[in-house]
């Protein structure tokens, strides 16, 4: 109950926080979504070995249907786009497989950033209100009376100590969640990295199978 009351009568110190933290809980919703649902395949492995299969014996129309069958998950995406120009020249393929990689790399990332930069803003508002309670408690306990005093500083250091326990309380949650999120984000490129070189490795032994059975007839 003394929070509460503390956020009723500090209101101007702690909106800001209290702004940050619901800003850093939007974005923690978006990115644990996108992150670990919309973007991650379940038995990823089982995936690329059956992408693999389908393309060493020519089914290159049911990798791509299998891809589909994914859609919206970057490493199918950009499996898909490679197989599309799979009788292309190499170069195409390659210059497929990075432009879904470039594109998926930055939503990848996207908005997760945001969540350091307002661990660090909450953390210097709650030193703020925590300068401006001390302030206002030193400014009353100059007027008071000697019998008000110690009252006044006491209920001026715990109004200094509770913004920055808000402060702390917004920026070490999103700290950690940073941390999480960043590091569930450069597996999810390196899965984009492999399945690239997965998809190219595959199509470039289905190419040099089919020049082998040309010569052999010829």
């Amino acid at each position: 109950m003394e929070f509460f009351e503390f956020i009723k009568n500090n209101f101007m110190h702690v909106a800001p926080i209290l702004i940050s933290g619901v800003i850093a809980g939007a974005i923690v919703i978006e990115r644990a979504q996108t992150l670990f649902k919309t973007y991650s395949i379940q038995n990823a492995d089982s995936f690329y070995d059956r992408i693999r299969d389908l393309v060493s014996r020519g089914q290159l129309n049911e990798a791509v249907a299998l891809c589909n069958q994914f859609a919206g998950k970057p490493s199918a995406d950009l499996i898909k786009s490679a197989l599309e120009r799979a009788h292309q020249p190499e170069e195409l393929i390659m210059n497929s497989i990075e432009l879904a990689r470039n594109k998926y790399a930055e939503k990848i990332q996207k908005r997760t950033n945001y969540l350091a930069t307002i661990a660090n803003v909450a953390t210097l508002l709650g030193l703020l209100g925590t300068i401006a309670g001390l302030i206002e408690s030193f400014s009353a306990v100059g007027h008071a009376d000697p019998q008000q005093k110690a009252a006044l500083l006491a209920n001026g250091i715990s109004t200094a100590m509770n913004a920055t326990m808000m402060g702390l309380g917004v920026a070490v949650p999103c700290m950690i969640l940073f941390s999480f999120f960043i590091n569930k984000a450069n597996r999810l490129t390196a899965e984009l990295e492999s399945a690239g070189l997965m998809v190219m490795d595959s199509i470039m032994v289905f190419s040099l199978g089919n020049q082998s059975q040309t010569r052999g007839q010829s």
